[in-house]
């Protein structure tokens, strides 16, 4: 094995766990399925990690798939050395920012070690799965005790078997560093459960081989409620008093299961993309608090597209950074209002205020859970102050904004879209935004098509009037009955019938787009299907239909 020279501080896990909080995933970057930069990100920069550094991020989770790096088949397995280089380089730009970081071998899980596949070639996973650690191992053996290693990203499976040999993949991730020597016999790793999944992990991850001395925690990743986080089945709101409870219960059951051994959530997010403002941001709140409680370190896992624009080095939803930064620290947040009773047959959020088109302009009231804390002012955008008692009146929990001053910003006859946005400063947690929104409802540059004889996503022309994306969409066909997902009549009002972001439907800048797997589920089932476009705010007539025809 290799042998270093200078020295190494040897950290125990759970004082890794604690430098590295919170955490920070440089997702689709260099685990992009094949090249870096082949998913919509640009190379890595090492300034993406001073944008990261000054939000007051301590760790980096560093994602990497090395599948399409292999310049040899068995028995040896050849990576690449200029991807070895490459992925040190990244880890020093990381480093040397003053990070703790997770590195690991990440979509590799599904492209060539699916261990539940049909037919799979365990022997020749495991000997590609030494081979492969051995190298990264060989390559970073000498890297400082801030850099920790990860066996595997989220790696398919179901049943008691797959458990085990994921057990099996842990001891030979072990034996591979441990044989290529360096400082690696004392470094930190966090072992995987089945899927990096909190259940499968609890029912059947085991303690490794006694012979090997790497302190380790166990790493699981939380996507949950599946409904929310996806935006599947309308379902848009979160922050109820059964939404907080089953989340703690998730995350409690984990730390049950495992009281003596530190825990990371290595990826968990709720994205800025397609989920309602307030809803998030209690989101944001309340699983950082949690995670905290139960003293489990959280990875925000971050694509590119969702929270750092990196090329822009801006956080899309600064507030919720903010939200999470405070809560890690202890300070109470205030919080804006937002429906989260699931019968609701409208949805209210007091991130916005919402003002349509062609109606006059009112005293607009928002609620906020103060949380202990009290509104110390309010600017605008424009760096303008505003003025108690004229623009802005607080009554207990609630703010209302005076129609005189909301008729500075827009009138009945303002074109639709985002017209400006308030700061609301508290006496401790973060400030808070409210975007000031005039809306009409979108129109579809058509309202009907006949069912294609081939199958593509269908885009259909659209003219936003207001913010420029849908909260979800409806799909009926002919007999009254759901197209897809029939079980959603169970559902309450704002989700039945329902169908599911990013797989069914999606939106771009001009188009409200319907995904070929739902082509192709008007297709099977052969009838004329009706789709209902709902838009922000979520309210009865803030919709638009288009029917496809079979």
């Amino acid at each position: 094995g290799t042998t270093c020279t200078g020295t190494f501080d040897p950290i125990s896990v759970s004082a890794f766990v604690a430098a590295m909080s919170p955490g920070w995933n440089l997702g689709n970057t260099l685990d992009a399925v094949q090249n870096e930069g082949d998913w919509n990100n640009p190379p890595v920069v090492a300034t993406t990690f001073d944008d990261v550094k000054t939000a007051g991020f301590k760790g980096v989770r560093l994602p990497v798939t090395w599948a399409y790096h292999f310049t040899s088949q068995s028995p040896d397995w050849t990576v690449d050395p200029i991807w070895l280089q490459r992925v040190s380089d990244v880890i020093d730009m990381i480093t040397t920012r003053g990070f703790y970081t997770i590195v690991n071998v990440h979509h590799d899980s599904w492209v060539w070690a699916d261990i539940s596949a049909s037919g799979a070639n365990l022997t020749q996973i495991e000997e590609r799965f030494y081979k492969l650690w051995y190298q990264i191992g060989t390559k970073l053996a000498c890297k400082g005790s801030q850099v920790a290693f990860e066996p595997i990203n989220e790696i398919p499976g179901s049943t008691a078997e797959h458990g085990a040999e994921v057990n099996k993949l842990n001891n030979i991730f072990l034996q591979a560093i441990n044989d290529a020597g360096g400082f690696n016999a004392k470094r930190v790793v966090t072992l995987v459960g089945v899927g990096e999944d909190m259940v499968k992990t609890s029912q059947w991850f085991e303690k490794p081989d006694a012979k090997f001395e790497n302190p380790y925690a166990i790493q699981y990743h939380y996507y949950a409620p599946y409904d929310f986080i996806f935006s599947a089945w309308g379902k848009t709101t979160w922050g109820s008093d059964a939404d907080k409870a089953s989340m703690e219960a998730d995350i409690a059951a984990v730390r049950g299961n495992f009281t003596d051994i530190p825990l990371v959530i290595g990826e968990w997010s709720a994205s800025p993309q397609s989920l309602e403002t307030a809803a998030r941001w209690k989101y944001y709140d309340y699983f950082t608090r949690t995670a905290m409680k139960y003293n489990t370190l959280p990875v925000l896992w971050d694509n590119g597209a969702d929270q750092l624009d990196r090329v822009a080095h801006a956080w899309r939803d600064p507030v919720a950074i903010s939200i999470q930064m405070n809560a890690l620290k202890g300070l109470d947040n205030t919080l804006p209002e937002s429906t989260s009773d699931s019968s609701a047959t409208v949805q209210t959020s007091s991130a916005y205020i919402y003002h349509k088109q062609n109606t006059s302009v009112a005293a607009t009231t928002l609620g906020f859970e103060l949380n202990g804390n009290t509104l110390v002012s309010a600017k605008l955008s424009t760096g303008k102050a505003l003025v108690e008692g004229t623009d802005y009146t607080v009554s207990g929990k609630d703010v209302t904004f005076s129609a005189a001053f909301l008729s500075t910003l827009l009138s009945p006859t303002t074109a639709p879209g985002p017209i400006s946005t308030i700061t609301l400063t508290f006496s401790a947690g973060t400030a808070l935004t409210v975007s000031v929104v005039q809306y009409s409802t979108p129109v579809l540059g058509a309202t009907s098509s006949q069912l294609a004889a081939t199958s593509a996503d269908l885009l259909i022309p659209i003219t936003w009037a207001g913010q420029a994306r849908p909260a979800t969409v409806k799909a009926v066909k002919s007999d009254g009955l759901y197209l897809i997902d029939d079980w959603t009549q169970y559902l309450p009002d704002l989700q039945k019938g329902r169908i599911t972001y990013g797989g069914q439907w999606d939106w771009d800048a001009t188009h409200v787009i319907l995904r070929t797997a739902v082509i192709d589920a008007v297709r099977a089932a052969g009838k004329t299907t009706t789709f209902t476009f709902e838009f922000w705010p979520r309210e009865a007539g803030n919709v638009a239909n288009y029917t496809l025809t079979v």
